[in-house]
Parts: structure tokens; sequence; C-alpha cells
């Protein structure tokens, strides 16, 4: 029998992961959602159903899903604890970013709405996560205005790395051997035919990066040549 917490704590990771594979005004298939949680489609089928009866999210199918105010709510709060606590863990107990992202996805379903407020405060308020995500404290913030993927560069622009979303293990370590991070400056130099790998500067060091791994590259243009 599934206990109550286990099922609020599954229900935050799919609201979480709606939010995460969000791309504008488009609904989330269902499949994207069981593969991005690691789950079988038929098993992120059910919770789609169970969150619907909770009002969280709307579910036409075919089509999709899409989060409800009150889904958008309940998201909002998972991911301020999350990003919160990657904060903390980088900051204050100096661990790794990929580290960091692991430990905080067990962490964001144990805190109480009080231990998140304190540790906002304990914190000063940090506008972004270590990974240049910024923290929500309302539904609005989740999302990446004006940024651009850096899957959609074309040879010759240049940017600033402004964060990686969404965020996995595997995603992490590739980026952090690139040294790809927030806050760093490249230019894409090549791309291969049939929108194949991308070649980039990085800090004047050139490295490859394919179209998957692009995906999850948000970055601000560069300005008359400066990002």
């Amino acid at each position: 029998m599934t206990k109550i917490h286990d099922f609020g704590e599954s229900y935050e990771m799919y609201l979480k992961a709606v939010v995460e594979l969000e791309d504008g005004s488009q609904s989330i298939p269902v499949p994207a959602i069981a593969d991005r949680l690691g789950v079988a489609t038929v098993s992120a089928s059910e919770m789609i159903h169970r969150l619907q009866d909770r009002g969280m999210i709307r579910h036409r199918p075919y089509k999709g899903v899409r989060l409800t105010a009150k889904g958008r709510g309940a998201a909002a709060e998972v991911i301020l604890a999350h990003r919160l606590w990657e904060r903390f863990l980088v900051d204050d107990l100096k661990l790794g970013w990929v580290e960091a992202h692991d430990l905080a996805c067990n962490l964001e379903h144990l805190s109480g709405p009080q231990v998140v407020e304190a540790l906002d405060v304990y914190l000063g308020r940090p506008a972004t996560c270590p990974h240049g995500n910024p923290i929500p404290r309302h539904s609005k913030q989740v999302l990446h205005g004006g940024l651009r993927r850096l899957s959609e560069c074309q040879p010759g622009e240049t940017g600033k790395i402004a964060c990686i979303h969404p965020e996995s293990q595997p995603v992490l370590e590739a980026l952090e051997g690139r040294g790809i991070l927030p806050g760093v400056r490249f230019t894409v130099t090549e791309i291969e035919l049939f929108d194949g790998p991308r070649s980039l500067l990085v800090d004047g060091e050139l490295t490859t990066l394919g179209r998957k791994l692009a995906d999850h590259i948000w970055f601000e243009a560069a300005c008359d040549g400066h990002a």
C-alpha cells in the first residue's frame, strides 16, 4: 500500500517534471513525463489521472498535460525548496553542483514551509540556484523569460551561459567536464551537417557537444560582441 507521504512525494515529482518540460504554452505528452521520471508510461498515466482528480493538472487525451493554477503553485513550492537546498549545499557545505542537485532532490520533499522560509532568509534570498535557474517565490518566476537555448544558435553567434535546465546528473556531469557553467562566455564556431554536433569556443577552449545536450543550455545573447 502506498503511504500518504509517498504519494505526496510522487505528485510533487510529477508536477516538477511538467514544469521542467514546459516550452511556452505547449502541452506535455504523458510519455515525455514518464521518460523524464524514468517510469513506465502506464504508471505515469495513472498518476496523471490522480492529479487531475485533485485539480492540479488538465489532461487532454492525445494532446498532453498542462498545470492548473493550483498545480503550478504546488510545483513552484517544490522547485523553491530544491533550488534553495542546492544553494545551501554548494555555498555553505562546498559540495559540487552535481552532488548538490541529487541531494536537493531528496531534501525538497522533506522541507515544510517554515523550514524553506528560514532557509531562504538564512541564504539572503538568493536570485538563482548554482545552475543559474531562478529561485521562484511565486509561480511565474519558474520560467526562463528572455533566454534562448544554445541548440538554437548559428555559427558565429556569441553569448553567455545563463542556466542549465532541466537538470539531471548526466547532463551536469557532461557540462562540468566541458567547463560549461553559468557566467561562461562562448562562441559557436561550427555546426555539422543535418543539425549535428556543435563546436564551441568556451573561454578560449574548443569543445563539442550534441544537439540534445545543447537543449539543456540557456544563454543570454551578446550585445555588440560582448555577452
